[in-house]
């Protein structure tokens, strides 16, 4: 990724790998190679809902599965690289799965919350975090247990919200590294 923006190559299109081993965001990786100029196909296995969610969002002409037959696969960078959009199932997925592209159950706080509770903070770290006070936490984490009971998917543990979050897209899936 730094070779494509030191300024020396400037490709028409960036074919890129959803999960870099960099640990950077597919998104950030887009904005900065749009910002250059280049047009960005994304690939993907597939196993992270969150990363594909989040590539859904940026301006990337299109998310390709890597199991995707050869043709598919070169069909689809021709594509991009005229600069037309690129629309897979896989995109499609995405976009209709992503809990900011419907209506959300959780506020964006809320999914802050969330997302530094369900990891393991505990309650008074992440009122400091977010300049909140304690008991705005709890009535937040109070709430997100109550929209998850009346959907049916209960989340009494942290380790149940860690779930959850995971499940709609709101936190990553955990990684090796």
């Amino acid at each position: 990724m730094p070779a494509l923006l030191d300024g020396r190559t400037r490709p028409e299109l960036v074919v890129l790998d959803l999960n870099l081993r960099d640990g950077s965001q597919p998104s950030e990786n887009v904005a900065a190679l749009r910002a250059r100029g280049m047009n960005v196909l994304t690939l993907t296995s597939g196993e992270n809902p969150f990363l594909i969610r989040e590539v859904s969002r940026s301006e990337t002409l299109g998310i390709v599965r890597k199991s995707a037959p050869a043709s598919e696969v070169l069909d689809a960078i021709a594509s991009a690289a005229r600069g037309e959009v690129v629309v897979t199932t896989e995109w499609a997925a995405a976009l209709d799965s992503d809990p900011d592209l419907r209506t959300a159950p959780l506020t964006a706080r809320e999914r802050e919350v969330l997302a530094l509770y369900a990891s393991g903070v505990g309650a008074k770290t992440v009122a400091t975090e977010l300049r909140i006070s304690e008991n705005t936490v709890d009535d937040h984490i109070r709430r997100i247990r109550t929209v998850y009971r009346l959907l049916g998917r209960p989340a009494n543990s942290k380790v149940e919200l860690y779930r959850r979050g995971v499940e709609d897209g709101y936190l990553p899936l955990p990684t090796d590294a």
